[in-house]
């Protein structure tokens, strides 16, 4: 195969074809060699046809090198914000396709088809990687913010037929006007950020597009601190208010000017916090109102700052308790259920991004992550904690330094450590390009191994300074050990393992024994010479003004007993990418609860995915069929009962409908399985035949069908509905 062009270069397609007509047509003049334009299959069948036997390689490419300090693991983390925004996208679509199912899919109302093209776009291998020029990554932003808008109609317009329609049947035009808030990153919600007069209320829908019931916390923006929440039910629940922090109401003014062109007229004061439990690929609603909090339910946060001079300090009032020392820093994690402890610290640093000088030209890029020193960030205790403390979760505000803002929460009910950063601008007035990491650090003994997820799905073992393959030599000992974060990161030491879970793809490693890093911001002053051709220095404009690129994310951490993380990783990664959709709508006046559903779940009232099985897709298709992916989320071996073939009963899934018709295809649903396994070619590979007992799930039997599922299977199902 001699493959022709690169980047860009059939902009230009008359004159490449013309050459390359030329050289066929000399080559084949000769007539040793039969030169053709061929295509990836053709190619396949000719390499097949040779009945070669082939090496057989089973890990992947990471961390890759073109030389020696040149290692590609800059990427992982390159253009951060819009990685989240891909991934937030990605989570919402998920979520619209459902809907549209229940309600019924339009060809002259909105859909989901703009947002889809865009995600289908932003999947290149230049876009969410970060490794396109600025311009292009706006209008990669552009499209899916379009997409978006046109998802949000339709979720809206969704929500409100089925929150409207007692009898479930299609309905033609709602009258509940729902909104929602995309920018409640940066602390905006203009529908809950109204001040509720008497007869006023804030109606809350909260869906839920994960296959089994689930239980979160929200948090809105409000005004006023005479605030109650009501359930489905009209029981008062308990709530807590938290003062937003300074830094939250920076980011919000600057960057709500920057995307609106106007400063909202007022301020939120207080989140709301509540926890909502909602059913499987359903809804409930929640009743946020003025008038007196009782008190054994509603509660503000307490205040206090905490220095140097007053002590040790525990946060969190569940089973999870984070300890800190008399300076203040992080020292220790205690669950009080489990009974596992470890030494604790959690650091900054940055890594100064190589300029180019020396022998090695090699720079530090939207690519190639190729650090010239560490630098750690140290708060030395001089901005005291500031805790908040209430009935649903406790809180620690630290301020690293000008500009890295952290807010620690430890929740009563659950028991894992969320942790919101908010960095940036990174300052370059020194010249340094700067890349930012976190460090978790234990005194965990792990033997410089780490495991890695690979696409979410499975984790890869990795070791510090090794490859399986071959004898390799480092000379980047940091770059060269990164490796891509989709999902999350840990480490174990034979009693216990560390797990850091992420809220968008970045870069992470082990660098020392006990530690987890996560690189989690990058601006750079230079291109890497990789074909960007300019350099990674983000920025956002208003008012005349330019300034470097702030982000806002989280990342969530949880220390379990040897062989006990693979639960959390898997289902609340599963929360993580299908964050609860919540739509808003005001109600003045009369009862909501009398008027609409409160509640709705698409699956039989006691029924739920099992424990192990993810919903990947459920969209309707332009022909009336519905397309179904189910996803297995565990590796065989890794839980002792959650690695078992799992199995779905597709008629207690869809218990108001009747399945006319299934048919099972390949993963991208453009064929049916049994003809591509027809016509699957069984390649001859080096080597003893695999041992490896695979399970996968029969077919599926029409009368019941019941779908199984084995250790990392996806099946694909396209079905039919008897709509009479």
């Amino acid at each position: 195969m001699f493959t022709m062009g690169t980047d860009f270069k059939y902009q230009y397609a008359e004159s490449w074809f013309r050459q390359m007509d030329k050289l066929i047509h000399y080559v084949n003049k000769d007539g040793r060699v039969n030169a053709l334009y061929s295509t990836p299959s053709i190619y396949t069948d000719a390499k097949f046809a040779a009945s070669e036997t082939w090496p057989l390689k089973t890990n992947d490419f990471f961390p890759y090198a073109d030389k020696p300090n040149s290692y590609w693991t800059g990427y992982f983390t390159s253009r951060p914000a819009f990685k989240q925004y891909v991934r937030m996208m990605s989570g919402y679509y998920l979520a619209a396709r459902q809907l549209e199912v229940f309600k019924g899919r339009s060809n002259s109302g909105p859909t989901t088809d703009s947002l889809a093209d865009a995600l289908a776009l932003v999947q290149h291998h230049d876009a969410v990687t970060g490794t396109e020029q600025q311009h292009v990554a706006n209008d990669y932003a552009k499209r899916l913010s379009i997409g978006y808008k046109k998802a949000e109609e339709l979720v809206s317009t969704s929500l409100a037929c089925l929150s409207e329609s007692h009898s479930k049947s299609h309905c033609k035009s709602p009258t509940t006007n729902f909104g929602q808030c995309p920018l409640l990153n940066i602390t905006y919600c203009p529908p809950s950020e109204v001040n509720f007069s008497q007869g006023k209320s804030l109606v809350v829908v909260v869906y839920n597009s994960l296959g089994w019931k689930r239980e979160d916390v929200l948090r809105i923006p409000v005004m006023s601190d005479s605030i109650v929440v009501h359930d489905s039910e009209r029981k008062e629940i308990e709530s807590q208010l938290l003062p937003i922090a300074s830094a939250s109401l920076n980011i919000r003014d600057k960057h709500v000017k920057a995307y609106l062109g106007t400063s909202p007229s007022a301020q939120p004061k207080f989140w709301l916090a509540f926890s909502a439990s909602v059913p499987p690929l359903g809804f409930n609603t929640y009743i946020v109102s003025s008038g007196k909090r009782s008190a054994s339910v509603s509660s503000t946060s307490t205040i206090y700052s905490q220095g140097g001079k007053n002590g040790k300090l525990q946060v969190g009032q569940g089973r999870l308790k984070l300890h800190y020392d008399t300076a203040g820093a992080l020292s220790r994690y205690s669950d009080s259920k489990t009974q596992v402890q470890a030494s604790f610290q959690q650091k900054y640093k940055y890594y100064i991004g190589h300029d180019g000088s020396g022998s090695d030209y090699q720079t530090s890029g939207a690519y190639v992550f190729r650090p010239i020193g560490t630098v750690p960030i140290k708060t030395d205790g001089q901005v005291p904690l500031t805790i908040l403390r209430g009935p649903i979760l406790d809180e620690v505000h630290q301020q690293i330094n000008s500009w890295i803002y952290q807010i620690t929460r430890v929740y009563k009910a659950k028991d894992y450590v969320e942790t919101e950063f908010i960095i940036g601008p990174i300052p370059v007035d020194d010249g340094n390009g700067k890349e930012l990491s976190t460090e978790i650090v234990t005194n965990m003994a792990t033997n410089g191994i780490f495991y890695t997820d690979s696409s979410g799905r499975d984790f890869i073992k990795r070791v510090r300074d090794y490859r399986s393959d071959w004898k390799i030599e480092v000379h980047q000992p940091i770059a060269g050990n990164y490796y891509p974060v989709n999902l999350g990161i840990y480490v174990e030491d034979g009693s216990k393992e560390l797990s850091v879970l992420v809220d968008r793809s970045i870069g992470g490693s082990s660098i020392k024994d006990g530690q987890i890093e996560l690189m989690l911001h990058r601006r750079l002053l230079y291109d890497d010479g990789r074909g960007v051709a300019e350099a990674l220095n983000e920025t956002v404009c208003f008012d005349n003004q330019c300034e470097g690129l702030v982000i806002e994310g989280k990342y969530y951490l949880k220390i379990d007993p040897q062989g006990e993380g693979a639960r959390w990783r898997r289902t609340f990664g599963q929360e993580i990418y299908s964050p609860f959709l919540l739509a808003f709508s005001e109600q003045d006046g009369g009862n909501w609860v009398n008027s609409h559903v409160p509640s709705f779940s698409a699956m039989e009232p006691t029924y739920s995915l099992p424990d192990n099985v993810a919903l990947l897709t459920l969209q309707e298709l332009e022909d009336g069929s519905v397309l179904l992916r189910l996803a297995h989320l565990y590796e065989a071996g890794e839980h002792k009962d959650l690695s078992a073939l799992a199995s779905v009963d597709l008629k207690r899934v869809f218990h108001d409908k009747k399945i006319g018709k299934i048919t099972e295809t390949n993963l991208s649903a453009n064929q049916e399985r049994a003809a591509m396994e027809k016509k699957r070619l069984k390649w001859k590979v080096e080597g003893p035949p695999s041992e490896e007992n695979v399970v996968r799930g029969r077919s599926v039997d029409p009368s019941n069908l019941v779908v199984e599922l084995g250790p990392m299977e996806i099946r694909t199902f396209v079905i039919r509905f008897d709509h009479r």
